[in-house]
């Protein structure tokens, strides 16, 4: 499986493109990040962040695209950032077709490191053995996209097997 993981920003919105199946080595196939003028306006920083993210699906082929979850901060301004980055993303994929999975940044910790509260030093030391890199991606956006693949990746059978139970469930309509 090829994910292409998306840590989002307005300034710096990572990306990182890993391919593998839970339970194999993985392979870092790309990592980067789509950089916008801090001193743009929002609508140009979006568009800019929208043709980033446009060129990696287009060059890498993606099957499927992680990007963080938004979570509460007590910036406003910032999360508000962070959510239009990660619109634009999920945009991007959705009108490809592509399935989209959103993981919070404790759940991604939790896959990478074990735990949940780990810092960016310790995901970017996890992400760098994971992959056998012989240095840890900079800047931390880029681990951290990275990261979010990595964790899909392992997460995605679960997920799948869970979302094939629910529809059977369902199906089978109300239990008498």
């Amino acid at each position: 499986m090829r994910v292409l993981g998306v840590d989002p920003g307005l300034t710096r919105c990572g990306v990182g493109v890993v391919d593998g199946t839970a339970g194999r080595p993985l392979r870092m196939v790309a990592v980067g990040v789509v950089r916008t003028p801090a001193d743009a306006e929002v609508p140009q920083r979006l568009v800019g962040i929208e043709r980033g993210i446009e060129e990696w699906l287009d060059e890498h082929r993606p099957e499927a695209v992680a990007v963080e979850r938004v979570f509460s901060q007590h910036n406003v301004r910032t999360v508000m950032g962070t959510a239009q980055a990660s619109a634009v993303a999920l945009l991007c994929a959705a009108r490809r077709g592509l399935p989209v999975a959103l993981h919070t940044p404790s759940e991604v910790k939790a896959a990478v490191t074990g735990s949940g509260r780990a810092d960016k030093a310790q995901v970017a030391a996890m992400v760098t053995r994971l992959l056998r890199l012989d240095a840890p991606p900079r800047p931390a956006d880029a681990a951290d996209a990275l990261a979010l693949a990595i964790c899909h990746i392992w997460r995605a059978p679960a997920l799948t097997r869970l979302q094939q139970a629910r529809r059977l469930h369902s199906a089978k309509g109300p239990v008498r």
